[in-house]
């Protein structure tokens, strides 16, 4: 399956040319770090770009002091991380191994060079790129989880990281590994903790924590102006977010959950053009979101938008979860859909406890040599039950309707039916959870008698309802509070919503077509009318 970032041990290094050098040297100033000094400690501000001259640096395991990985980078390379495009935070700590020389340039002076330098930034990304899918591949990072088996606000912020690509580190309770790591930084061994660094124990661990200490979590400017607001950062978000970029607009991306949105959840996507071999939801957008930083493009999240008003000037203010508010001239609705919750006694007790709504590789290391249960009949569950086939001993997926040819691709299905570990019950329901803190079974309804199966998962996916609440009365919604756009809201451009200045791409879309490819399309087609409207305006 196609990834962005092979490991650095796979990669031929291409040292960036003299001319690339030269023009860093020119932006930049010389500083020395004397062997033994830390340069950058994680949470620290990824702030600067540090190209080496002379001498060594390693990258450091915070809790052990040790050097976290056998190479060093010396003389003509560079250290970053992928936060660096973004201005997040470090997430390692690095030392001069030796003394050692180099050339800093601020941020904003070394994303400006890369982007008048093409050939250059596309060097620098492609390693980023790859340092951040080794830490994603070994869990090297200076955020552990301990013991989220057992406790479910740990196994929140587990799925908050892996859904947005954050290296963690995860070690079961009272295993050694736990116990040095809570030794470190005189945490309870035998407790359930989140630990960032050497010394920073997270009490009452959120999603909003971890993604302030990790730099994803924006300060804000209250009432800062923006050329357009994009809400949602799924499939069409994101690629707004790239467009937007490209065609210079000052744009904001802010996203409640996960960069990725629903799609993010999908473990294989085979039918997206270009990825013969396939490729996940997850490293699809994450392309895109770094594409899109490439241009300049901010996101900031969890972050919610609680309303949005439309000011005299006819520019638009969004007020968020934290109070802050920030200003556009244009806004793009690209909140696409959530899944709907069934009507079963103590489901949401249970959610994240063995009730899912994503299978991805955080909720299938618990299925191993299990019997799971997926609820769905749509693209989205046959993707999932497929791949958690391959960790568990069986797939029982659970279809209301007598067929999936009406909901479901032709490919996936035959997939489906063919796989031995994987069984369909057409004609029936999950009716009744079991369980006291985790799920231990449910029962299944069809035709008038019930069965029940002993599972530790079960993945729920029976459908969307459209992310539109927060828009109260500003745009037309059809019946089912989907946003209405072109000729059906009395807009020219086939985007535009009812409001002028406000576009709707993606799911949320009132007759889109429920797909990645379609998404993405409208995403990158609506800035053209966005950037129309920004300069009419301006």
């Amino acid at each position: 399956m196609e990834t962005i970032g092979r490991d650095l041990l796979e990669m031929q290094r291409v040292p960036l040319a003299e001319a690339h050098v030269e023009a860093i040297r020119n932006i930049g100033s010389r500083a020395q770090y004397p062997a033994g000094v830390i340069i950058v400690r994680p949470g620290d501000p990824a702030d600067r770009f540090v190209y080496v001259t002379e001498g060594e640096i390693e990258v450091v395991d915070v809790f052990t002091g040790e050097r976290l990985v056998p190479s060093t980078l010396g003389p003509t390379q560079f250290m970053g991380e992928i936060s660096f495009l973004s201005g997040g935070n470090w997430s390692t700590a690095f030392r001069a191994a030796q003394d050692t020389w180099v050339i800093e340039v601020p941020r904003a002076e070394m994303l400006a060079l890369m982007a008048r330098v093409p050939e250059m930034s596309d060097i620098i990304i492609t390693v980023l790129a790859a340092r951040h899918r080794r830490h994603l591949e070994t869990g090297n990072s200076s955020l552990v989880l301990i013991g989220e088996e057992a406790d479910r606000t740990i196994s929140r912020i587990a799925e908050f990281a892996g859904r947005n690509r954050l290296p963690c580190a995860s070690h079961p309770l009272g295993s050694e590994k736990a116990r040095a790591v809570a030794v470190s930084c005189a945490a309870d061994p035998d407790r359930p903790t989140v630990v960032f660094g050497t010394d920073m124990v997270v009490v009452d661990p959120t999603p909003q924590k971890i993604a302030k200490l990790m730099g994803l979590a924006r300060d804000l400017i209250d009432d800062e102006m923006v050329d357009v607001l994009i809400v949602g950062a799924g499939p069409a978000g994101v690629a707004a977010g790239v467009y937007a970029g490209a065609e210079g607009l000052r744009a904001l991306v802010v996203e409640d959950i996960a960069i990725g949105g629903q799609a993010g959840t999908s473990s294989r996507i085979e039918n997206y053009m270009g990825f013969p071999t396939g490729i996940s939801g997850a490293d699809l957008v994450w392309r895109g979101e770094v594409q899109a930083m490439k241009f300049g493009t901010r996101f900031a999240m969890p972050l919610r938008v609680d309303a949005l008003d439309q000011l005299g000037d006819r520019s638009f203010c969004a007020t968020f979860s934290t109070g802050t508010r920030v200003r556009a001239k244009a806004v793009v609705i690209a909140t696409g859909v959530q899944y709907r919750r069934m009507p079963i006694d103590r489901l949401d007790e249970l959610e994240g406890a063995g009730i899912y709504y994503a299978a991805t590789e955080n909720e299938a290391r618990f299925c191993r040599g299990t019997e799971v249960i997926v609820i769905g009949g749509g693209n989205s569950a046959g993707q999932a039950a497929m791949y958690l086939s391959r960790t568990a001993a069986r797939v029982r997926l659970v279809v209301r309707g007598n067929s999936l040819a009406a909901s479901m691709s032709s490919y996936l299905s035959s997939r489906l039916e063919a796989d031995p570990a994987i069984t369909i019950d057409f004609g029936a329901q999950v009716t009744a959870i079991h369980g006291k803190d985790r799920l231990e079974a449910v029962t299944i309804g069809r035709d008038g008698s019930e069965e029940t199966v002993e599972t530790c998962a079960m993945f729920v996916m029976v459908g969307a309802v459209p992310n539109t609440s927060w828009l109260a009365d500003l745009v037309q919604l059809d019946e089912k509070g989907f946003v209405l756009t072109g000729a059906d809201a009395g807009a020219a451009s086939p985007h535009a919503t009812s409001c002028a200045g406000i576009f709707a791409v993606g799911d949320v879309r009132s007759g889109s077509v429920k797909r990645v490819a379609s998404a993405v399309g409208e995403g990158s087609v609506v800035i053209s009318h966005v950037w129309a409207h920004v300069n009419a305006i301006s």
